[in-house]
Order: structure tokens, then sequence, then C-alpha cells
């Protein structure tokens, strides 16, 4: 998939308090394809860097599976988030409602 030059993510809604980066692509890809297909009618999994340094202060949270490892980022926090990805987001794979 090409490049969309994406190098932060937008600013979360009010009903969005957190922002929830998942850890595997597993993961991501079962919420891309099983949950927002079918809510949004699409769904995006997207692949980003951060320094991992910054990422410390974030206790790994684990919702469920096992492979269900996310961040959970204040949403007031996002624009600090930002500035730590290092390169693009990249969208890496796409699903779309049938």
């Amino acid at each position: 998939m090409p490049s969309l030059g994406w190098k932060a993510f937008p600013p979360r809604l009010p009903e969005q308090p957190i922002f929830y980066p998942v850890l595997n692509e597993e993961y991501a890809t079962q919420i891309s394809r099983d949950w927002n297909v079918p809510y949004y009618g699409i769904g995006y999994v997207v692949r980003f860097d951060v320094n991992t340094e910054y990422l410390r202060q974030f206790p790994v949270q684990n919702v469920g599976d096992q492979k269900h490892d996310e961040l959970w980022v204040p949403a007031e926090e996002l624009s600090t988030f930002n500035q730590h990805i290092e390169g693009l987001i990249e969208v890496i794979a796409e699903f779309r409602r049938s």
C-alpha cells in the first residue's frame, strides 16, 4: 500500500479520552476487520515506530486474550506522543464491508 505521508494521529474526539495503540499486527487486524468493518464499513491497520524510551511511561495493558496488549495514552498527551513517532505512519492493510 502506498504511504500517505502521515506523521501524526489526529486529536481525539471528546468521547475518546484515550488513544489505544495496540502492540501487535494480529490484534490490530482483528480490531480492523472484525470490529471496525461491521460498525464503520471500513478498517485500517497501520504500522509506526515510536521512541522506545518515551513509551516506557505507558505500562502495557492486557485487555483480554493473550495477544490483546495495548498502551493507554491519555488524549491530552497525544500531541506529545505524535512528536515521538519516528518516520511515517504506514497503512499496511485495509478491510471493507463486502
